[in-house]
């Protein structure tokens, strides 16, 4: 008989080789060194900047954008007396100062802790777009109010909002650990959907502004009606921006509405996605009515500036949960999908043995 070779025969299963997984490469959603102090700070700082973008509302609101003639001194000062007007001007320019900061301490605390590249990148990017804020709001006092500057410094500062709330959601340390969503199977995806809502509300957020400051918040005095009809006469350019800004939040509207209906159709048990949904609902609602207070009142100051602050909370949760569908798998692949998976993270941080 011929000799049989057991080494040959000998079982693979009693081969065991190990290996160790690499960590979370710095392209991959979740963080393997979570920093919870770094999270509630970006917390804090997204907080202050909406309270910036209510306290500019205050300027616009009280008409007292020029009430500080020189910058980046104060009639020659760096405290000048406070009164009039220069209590809202001087105190948006302190508070953007306090925003400077907490950004300068988040975007260097981000580089020195944070293992994704694509994260410290855009830490970075709200230190450009808050040093680009504050030179637009310069040349928007000593230009004198241009119109192009000053929607430029209102798009630049709602564009910072939606990035702070995305570093705040990115640092949770929880992020990128949920598992994923499967597509609802309706189109367009619900991801993109997403997407398409949030710049949809930041175009309107741009259109307010040219209307606000064009002075044409009042162009058109009636709500609902438009000089007692639906379409009004077109008779100047405040008629027109403030009307497209009607069109616009029906638009808007619209797409919130689709939005949050898909999501608590296909994903009603998934609370990351319902509660933000719910909330937009909550927020678009409010908006709505803020606007038309504005008007009754005749543009009061303060449903004037709590229309601007609400819009950009509107925008901020439509980018949440932009990021949110995303983060689930609403705009990955499913190779992208697949690395959310809660075995795959405890896989990434152990030894494996095969």
């Amino acid at each position: 008989m011929m000799a049989v070779n057991r080494r040959a025969l000998a079982p693979r299963a009693k081969c065991r080789a190990k290996y160790t997984v690499m960590p979370f490469s710095e392209t991959s959603l979740a963080s393997s060194r979570p920093a919870p102090a770094l999270h509630r700070f970006a917390i804090l700082t997204a907080a202050a900047t909406f309270a910036l973008i209510f306290i500019g509302g205050l300027v616009t609101s009280t008409g007292s954008a020029l009430a500080v003639p020189d910058w980046p001194l104060a009639f020659g000062h760096l405290v000048p007396k406070l009164v009039g007007g220069v209590r809202f001007e001087y105190g948006h320019r302190v508070a953007a100062g306090v925003v400077v900061g907490l950004t300068a301490v988040l975007a260097s605390w981000t580089w020195m802790v944070e293992p994704r590249r694509w994260v410290r990148r855009l830490a970075l990017a709200a230190i450009a777009i808050i040093i680009a804020q504050a030179i637009l709001g310069g040349l928007t006092v000593l230009y004198l109010l241009p119109l192009p500057v000053a929607v430029a410094h209102a798009a630049t500062a709602q564009a910072l909002v939606c990035v702070m709330v995305a570093i705040a959601l990115f640092t949770n340390p929880a992020f990128g650990t949920a598992p994923p969503i499967a597509p609802d199977g309706r189109g367009p995806r619900i991801g993109a959907l997403a997407i398409a809502t949030s710049a949809a509300i930041y175009a309107q957020i741009l259109i307010g502004a040219v209307m606000r400051h064009l002075g044409a918040g009042l162009a058109i005095p009636d709500f609902p009606t438009a000089f007692g009809g639906l379409i009004p006469p077109f008779i100047s350019l405040g008629v027109d921006v403030n009307f497209a800004h009607r069109c616009g939040a029906i638009v808007v509207t619209i797409l919130v509405v689709w939005m949050a209906a898909r999501i608590f159709r296909s994903y009603r048990g998934v609370r990351q996605l319902t509660r933000p949904a719910l909330l937009l609902l909550e927020l678009l609602a409010t908006q709505i009515a803020l606007g038309a207070l504005t008007i009754w009142s005749g543009r009061a100051v303060l449903p004037t500036t709590t229309h601007v602050l609400v819009g950009a909370g509107v925008l901020a949760t439509s980018v949440a949960l932009s990021i949110r569908l995303w983060a689930r798998g609403g705009l990955a692949s499913a190779a992208q999908a697949a690395k959310l998976q809660p075995a795959e993270a405890d896989m990434m941080k152990n030894q494996v043995t095969v």
